[in-house]
């Protein structure tokens, strides 16, 4: 039996680096077959993940002698981590390893549904069309980019728009006023109720809990500012999809971005067919080919070292 499984997608790299010290299975699909992952569990000291395995329930009498959780990513929805702490297993998020791709695609998605791009012109030049008037935007330089959620992607994402000449608030309960952070990066702490009024571009930066659940509601999408644009690449369930997608089909959203879902792969029947000023992407914000190496080797190195008796700065205990 190996001492690490690796259930899902790990930068081999990475992979390799482990098995110079230990025996370890790697199988990408495994997660797909619960019997056979189960099986192989019982002299398990670690296993790797992204969030399709869930760390949960039946999983913890399969692996007795799991010592650690390595999560290839930082969502921890997949992962009950209070069952953890009291069996002494420690989880491993790969904080900080992918917050640049993050706020790169949240500034993209910014910049292409302001400035109107997303309606990709290239097959209309081709045929000889020139269909300038439908292609007129906005400049992101003056507006006020509204931050929801300021930990470490959400400062990444200030600092960009800062570097457009935007205007950064940021709305977060958990970082006190008082923090440092504020002044240091020349962003306006405002509540809630003042970020939903001022903003002329909302991005969301915080993990989905019973109180973040559609936090952005139908009631409050009523009330942004004619033309705003909405960018969530945080996760699925912060927004509610159908009021979005009213929003947008009536034109007093200026657009969106969404990268995450309530429910993924979207179901049949989902609120988002022929929705205009609209993209979706497949939660792959924090994939990139740098995003994945550093996620890889970080998550390797926290592994090797829980199993040799050190417990890393970043650990959930």
């Amino acid at each position: 039996m190996p001492d690490i499984i690796i259930s899902e997608f790990m930068q081999p790299s990475a992979v390799d680096d482990l098995r110079r010290d230990f025996d370890v299975h790697y199988d990408e699909t495994l997660y797909k077959r619960l019997d056979e992952l189960y099986a192989m569990g019982q002299d398990a000291r670690a296993i790797c993940i992204r969030n399709e395995t869930e760390i949960r329930g039946a999983f913890f009498d399969a692996f007795p002698n799991l010592k650690a959780v390595g999560r290839l990513g930082v969502g921890l929805d997949n992962i009950d981590v209070p069952a953890c702490r009291e069996r002494g297993i420690a989880v491993l998020p790969a904080t900080g390893a992918n917050e640049v791709s993050v706020a790169e695609l949240a500034i993209a998605g910014l910049m292409m549904l302001v400035r109107g791009t997303t309606y990709f012109a290239t097959p209309d030049v081709v045929a000889g069309k020139w269909p300038r008037g439908r292609l007129i935007g906005r400049e992101v330089s003056g507006k006020t980019l509204g931050i929801v959620g300021f930990g470490r992607i959400g400062r990444h994402v200030a600092r960009r728009a800062q570097g457009l000449d935007m205007t950064v608030i940021a709305a977060d309960p958990h970082v006190p006023a008082d923090d440092p952070v504020w002044a240091r990066m020349g962003v306006e702490k405002v509540s809630f109720d003042r970020i939903w009024d001022s903003a002329d571009a909302l991005s969301l930066h915080l993990p989905y809990t019973p109180e973040t659940h559609n936090l952005v509601s139908a009631e409050v999408i009523a009330r942004l500012k004619p033309g705003t644009i909405l960018v969530n690449v945080a996760r699925g369930g912060i927004v509610d999809e159908a009021a979005l997608a009213a929003a947008l089909k009536s034109g007093h959203l200026g657009g969106a971005l969404l990268d995450v879902f309530a429910t993924e792969p979207l179901p049949a029947g989902n609120p988002f067919q022929d929705v205009p000023n609209l993209i979706l992407t497949p939660h792959i914000g924090a994939t990139t080919d740098e995003a994945r190496v550093r996620t890889g080797h970080m998550i390797a190195d926290n592994v090797r070292a829980v199993l040799t008796g050190t417990i890393p700065d970043t650990a959930i205990v």
